[in-house]
Parts: structure tokens; C-alpha cells; sequence
């Protein structure tokens, strides 16, 4: 069988040995990371959420909250009576 071009790679010195110590993947060197709040794994500097526990980073980064239950009820009974009112 004759050889390939792309066999040379094993006669270099330098072989890969298929462990690059990285679950997924290995990461640029140059990008900084910091710790996730939550859950402690290390994330993108500039990233919004956390890929491990998929919380939000900063508060301001997060969708803003929805507004309680019973704060939309009373608006729509504070509207009731005000309209009652009006209409006596």
C-alpha cells in the first residue's frame, strides 16, 4: 500500500497523543475567563450567561422580571373601581 503525504505526520517529533486536558476542546490561551457567580466554572469574560448552570452572569445582562400576580389583579380591580366610580 502506498503511503500517504499526510503519514509524515507521525515521523515528526512532535505527536499528538489525543489528550488535550480539556472536556470541550481546547480554549485560546488569550481570552480571559473569570469564575460563574453560581456555580464556580470558569466562563468568557464577556459572556451573558454561564453555559454549565445557564444563570445569568450580572443582573443587567438577565431579562427583565415578570411583574407579580397579584400586582396585575389589584391594577385591574383598582381600574374596576375607578371606572364604577366615574360611571355611578
Amino acid at each position: 500500500m502506498p503511503r500517504c503525504a499526510d503519514d509524515d505526520w507521525a515521523d515528526d517529533e512532535t505527536e499528538w497523543d489525543g489528550d488535550d486536558g480539556d472536556e470541550f476542546g481546547a480554549e485560546d490561551d488569550d481570552e480571559p475567563t473569570v469564575p460563574c457567580p453560581h456555580c464556580g466554572t470558569e466562563v468568557h469574560e464577556d459572556a451573558q450567561q454561564c453555559p454549565h448552570c445557564e444563570r445569568y452572569i450580572s443582573a443587567e445582562d438577565a431579562p427583565p422580571a415578570r411583574k407579580p400576580w397579584w400586582i396585575i389583579i389589584g391594577a385591574v380591580v383598582c381600574l374596576y373601581v375607578v371606572a364604577r366610580w366615574i360611571a355611578g
